[in-house]
């Protein structure tokens, strides 16, 4: 018999009745929304900080390149030696002392330091090496005879534009575009692995430390039940992210009503806004490209494959996370077989990006989204540069019968292991249970 939709149903009841379940989903949505918002409080924080730098100029020729802004006050010491300008900047409780010495202007850079009470900031010290350099450059070339406003007016921006030879025009924004979809899908379903692969090992684990397994398995398949852990976890997903979109959806209604926001009128704001920007020459050109990329992305494709792959990834590394739980006694005991099977996942994200964006179809790439393993997020990156029906096919061929093999090979370390107790198995121990 079956048993399959019995324990889906328990598995998912059995999560989603949990205090911390329901308490999570709650709050969930209202801290990841906080997160950006305190990020920004406390940049803002640091931004608003206004530094004070004391500068002595002995070669008097710089001292014209530090003026004040909004985050730094420049204070010009004149007539004092170095040791009474480090004297006044300590008392005054000065962010440094920046001290340049008499020098030939070949040779001043060499010998300029700054001082300071505390290590100072990378980006305070690169602002400073920024200004001398700039004026620096330009006292040499008008030393040397050469018209500044020469150089300045023979500067021009390029911006090369990119044509398919089937004349679909592209552009470095809409790879950017592309980039950014492939990221975020591998980010997500990273995101869904850790979380509900780690639910699906945590439950295998609990259950058999608690001997319970012992009696479930007594009228249940290994397989039939790690399959219902699967979809009953994947159910349980479900349901959170329904839950997080209709709480996101009420909490907007609620601010709409509580501010007395006028969607048509924001409309009505929004369009008048876009008219103006595209009337704008430099900013209606940028908005064109951004919308001509976007109609030019394979929207259809994109979202069947986003489907489909994420599925098939979760469904792959879930039942490897659930493996994991039935040969180990603890959590503690899982990282020793958790770190090599997410190092594709790893590799996938931070090594299939950087070659995506160098060469979308090149070997590297290519190879990565058809390997199972890292197809999921690859494959994902590449599908918006264009890639090729067939290709997308056999790569998703490729990922079904790993999971089917995968599913197998979890079976069998299931089968074994969810009766083993008191033991850190090892590699060697998981090979034999293969046999068995």
């Amino acid at each position: 018999m079956n048993h399959i939709p019995l324990i889906i149903k328990r598995e998912y009841l059995s999560k989603v009745r949990k205090k911390s379940f329901i308490i999570m989903t709650i709050l969930s949505p209202f801290i990841i929304a906080a997160i950006p918002l305190l990020i920004g409080y406390l940049t803002s924080l640091n931004e608003d900080t206004v530094k004070s730098i004391y500068v002595l100029d002995e070669s008097e020729f710089l001292s014209d390149s530090f003026l004040s802004n909004d985050q730094t006050i420049y204070t010009q010491l004149s007539e004092v030696d170095l040791e009474t300008a480090k004297i006044i900047s300590n008392k005054k409780e000065a962010s440094g002392l920046l001290y340049i010495p008499s020098a030939p202007i070949e040779s001043v850079s060499s010998v300029i330091v700054f001082y300071s009470q505390e290590s100072p900031s990378l980006s305070l010290i690169s602002s400073l090496e920024s200004k001398i350099e700039n004026k620096l450059s330009e006292l040499k070339l008008q030393n040397e005879g050469i018209d500044l406003s020469l150089i300045e007016a023979s500067k021009t921006s390029i911006s090369i534009n990119q044509e398919s030879f089937e004349g679909v025009k592209t552009s470095k924004t809409g790879s950017l575009m592309k980039l950014a979809f492939g990221t975020f899908s591998g980010l997500l379903l990273f995101m869904f692995i850790m979380i509900y692969g780690g639910m699906v090992m945590r439950s295998v684990i609990e259950e058999k430390t608690s001997r319970v397994i012992e009696v479930i398995i007594s009228s249940v398949k290994p397989v039939q039940l790690m399959m219902g852990k699967i979809v009953g976890t994947s159910l349980v997903a479900v349901t959170q992210v329904v839950i997080w979109a209709i709480l996101g959806f009420i909490f907007f209604i609620i601010l709409t009503a509580v501010f007395g926001i006028d969607l048509t009128d924001s409309q009505s704001s929004q369009q008048a806004l876009v008219t103006e920007a595209l009337s704008s020459p430099g900013i209606g050109d940028e908005i064109k490209i951004i919308f001509n990329e976007f109609s030019n992305l394979p929207i259809a494709n994109l979202l069947i494959a986003f489907l489909l792959y994420f599925i098939g990834g979760y469904l792959l590394y879930t039942s490897l996370f659930a493996a994991i739980g039935a040969a180990v006694d603890n959590e503690t005991d899982s990282q020793q077989f958790m770190l090599p099977i997410m190092i594709p996942l790893i590799l996938a994200i931070y090594v299939g990006g950087p070659t995506v964006v160098d060469d979308p179809h090149g070997t590297v790439c290519t190879v990565l989204s058809y390997i199972p393993f890292t197809s999921p997020v690859v494959m994902l990156m590449r599908i918006p540069f264009g890639v090729p029906i067939w290709q997308q096919l056999l790569s998703l061929a490729i990922l079904v019968v790993t999971f089917i093999f995968t599913v197998w090979f979890a079976a069998k370390i299931y089968r074994i292991g969810i009766l083993m107790y008191g033991k850190k198995p090892t590699y060697k121990d998981l090979y034999k249970w293969l046999k068995y």
